[in-house]
């Protein structure tokens, strides 16, 4: 009977707390902040080919937009590696096909890369040059040189111009015009 008693004053203190209600917590309004973002896809919808600009050329490049590349890559003629400083540079002109606009350039070699396709690897020397798409200039965008003769188009776009800049529809081209 105690046993009993002890369980009935125990089950009453449960209840009593179970029912008893604690105050409502209301959290405190925090004021809006104004976030800036930066400007996502200041390209925005591009296609397959558009022209880009090595500058200081007068006039663009076709190139090929391809998602699946790292790096851009720039049709170069007569590289000539040299040492400046104690630095890697090299030298090398770009000519358009289109009309034969040729500018000599000399850059400091920012790294070598290896290409590898299916059957043949090479090494390509990684520049940075300054370029217009569309509107907007981008700074010290980094190209690997190749000789691209075999190629229908003397320009790649690749992932580190197109990130966070452009979205690409291949059913398009030319929108940067």
């Amino acid at each position: 009977m105690k046993k009993f008693n002890i369980f009935l004053i125990l089950l009453t203190i449960i209840t009593v707390n179970a029912c008893s209600s604690t105050p409502e917590v209301k959290p405190e309004i925090v004021p809006a902040i104004e976030v800036k973002k930066t400007p996502r896809h200041s390209l925005g919808v591009i296609g397959e080919v558009e022209p880009i600009y090595m500058l200081p050329m007068k006039t663009p490049f076709a190139a090929r937009v391809d998602t699946g590349a790292t790096v851009s890559s720039i049709d170069a003629d007569n590289i000539k590696p040299f040492e400046r400083d104690g630095e890697k540079w090299v030298a090398f002109d770009l000519i358009n096909r289109q009309n034969g606009e040729k500018y000599h350039f000399e850059k400091k070699v920012q790294k070598i890369t290896e290409i590898k396709r299916l059957y043949v690897s090479e090494k390509r020397y990684v520049v940075e040059m300054n370029v217009r798409l569309g509107k907007e200039v981008l700074s010290n965008v980094r190209f690997n040189l190749a000789q691209r003769d075999k190629f229908d188009y003397q320009a790649l776009i690749g992932r580190n111009i197109l990130n966070g800049r452009a979205l690409v529809d291949t059913s398009l081209s030319n929108t940067l015009n």
